[in-house]
């Protein structure tokens, strides 16, 4: 049914003396797999002449052959060991859509050590492994490419490399993972908490029967991670970003964030600043007539401020199989141009040049400067001057001031919205607040951003 791998792969391909085919291995042939296959199939013509040579999947490894051979059919070579597709002399390019970080890892490294260019769509890998892949990479000369780990339709990593290539990158923020915008447009839309939320997301396959790394903030962190690098030159830093998730989100501060003109989105945010980046992911307050809030369901956007261009935005599909196909053969159609041509000509890869040696550091939550929101239960509405005056006291900027709109069940609620401050002197704030005899519960409180350039 299927070829046997060990043999040569050259009768697969008609060779030119000056441009020949760019061969492909894949390993996995799951959702980005096989949508990969089938949109390179589907368009072969097309993207033959934007790329200015053919690109042919050669040899898939998967796990479950039989369903591998059912997508791929009988001329492309199949093999349950991904090492194999990694370092046959047939490949000049391994695409590695398989996930995870341990595996891959190995499979990706042996793929560089043998002369291949890499692409993959696997954030967590480069998030986790990145600094020890990009470093074999530029010693071996080759092209790692990743633009479907990141915004998965959007094409940012090539707007940050080559649209954005004469700025200087203030900022980068972006609702970058599908899942949780999904989440917070239903708790928004239909009046849901987070867990009804989440089991009509789980119902439809937007998340997964274990969401953690979605919900969590996880997956946004790894993107994250990849965005600050191409945006500031600065080693992969996932480690030291602040990652807080949606979990604890209630639906009560959904409600009140609309009632103050704000829509919440769990944001990434990588912004530059004298002392070092802003590496965070959270939920924040987004102005309701932002067009960023206006991003819903499961779609993504990014937003970049930079000193030429200004501010520049970018919107498209989240999740989806032939969405993050079309990265993946985005970044085929790169390797076709500039394999074998000089190593420095390559559009870089992190890790060269500044990427190996700028040490921005990222800052600590305590020094994150930004405007708040809070949400202060209260024993009476007329202590609202109280909390407002206890703010105050403590140094931080009140903006505005609100009662919260009665809901069945709840008592009254003090809404603050404060100007610019440290998360330092709010937490101090916030603190002597709890204290107060005035305050009838646990203060909540989440960041404002204005996205203004």
């Amino acid at each position: 049914m299927y070829r046997d791998p060990v043999e040569s792969l050259e009768p697969l391909h008609h060779r030119h003396a000056a441009i020949r085919t760019l061969r492909v291995g894949m390993i996995g042939i799951g959702t980005v797999g096989s949508g990969t296959f089938r949109v390179l199939a589907r368009n072969r013509a097309d993207i033959a002449a934007r790329a200015g040579r053919s690109i042919e999947l050669v040899m898939v490894a998967a796990r479950n052959l039989e369903r591998a051979a059912g997508i791929v059919g009988d001329s492309v070579a199949l093999t349950s060991d991904a090492m194999q597709v990694a370092t046959h002399p047939d490949v000049d390019v391994v695409v590695e859509v398989a996930g995870g970080t341990g595996p891959a890892r190995d499979w990706v490294l042996a793929a560089i050590a043998h002369g291949k260019h890499v692409v993959t769509a696997n954030k967590a890998l480069l998030a986790v492994h990145g600094a020890e892949i990009f470093a074999a990479a530029r010693e071996k000369g080759v092209i790692v490419a990743y633009e479907g780990a990141v915004a998965v339709s959007i094409p940012i990593i090539k707007a940050l490399r080559e649209g954005l290539a004469a700025n200087r990158i203030e900022w980068v923020a972006g609702i970058i993972n599908g899942t949780t915008n999904f989440i917070l447009s239903k708790m928004r839309d239909e009046g849901l908490d987070f867990a009804a939320a989440l089991a009509q997301a789980q119902a439809l396959g937007y998340a997964e029967a274990d969401p953690s790394f979605d919900i969590e903030g996880i997956d946004a962190a790894h993107k994250l991670t990849l965005l600050a690098a191409n945006a500031f030159g600065m080693p992969l830093r996932f480690a030291d970003a602040q990652v807080e998730g949606i979990t604890a989100l209630q639906g009560v501060d959904v409600a009140c964030a609309e009632q103050l003109g704000y829509r919440i989105k769990l944001l990434g945010v990588a912004r530059r600043q004298a002392a070092g980046v802003e590496l965070r992911v959270q939920p924040v307050l987004v102005p309701a007539t932002h067009l960023m809030a206006q991003v819903n369901g499961s779609m993504n956007a990014v937003m970049v401020k930079s000193d030429a261009a200004g501010l520049t935005m970018y919107y498209g599909a989240g999740a989806g199989s032939e969405q993050t196909a079309s990265a993946v053969i985005a970044d085929l159609v790169d390797v076709a141009r500039l394999d074998g041509v000089h190593a420095a000509q390559h559009v870089p890869h992190l890790g060269v040049h500044a990427y190996a040696t700028n040490a921005l550091a990222v800052l600590p939550r305590a020094a994150v400067h930004t405007s708040h929101y809070l949400r202060v239960p209260v024993r009476a509405v007329n202590q609202i001057q109280a909390v407002a005056a206890s703010l105050a006291e403590q140094k931080v900027p009140v903006r505005q001031v609100a009662l919260a709109a009665e809901r069945p069940g709840t008592g009254p609620q003090v809404l603050v919205l404060t100007g610019p401050v440290e998360q330092g002197t709010l937490d101090l704030a916030v603190h002597a607040l709890q204290a107060r005899a005035e305050v009838a519960g646990a203060v909540t409180t989440l960041r404002v951003e204005s996205l203004e350039g």
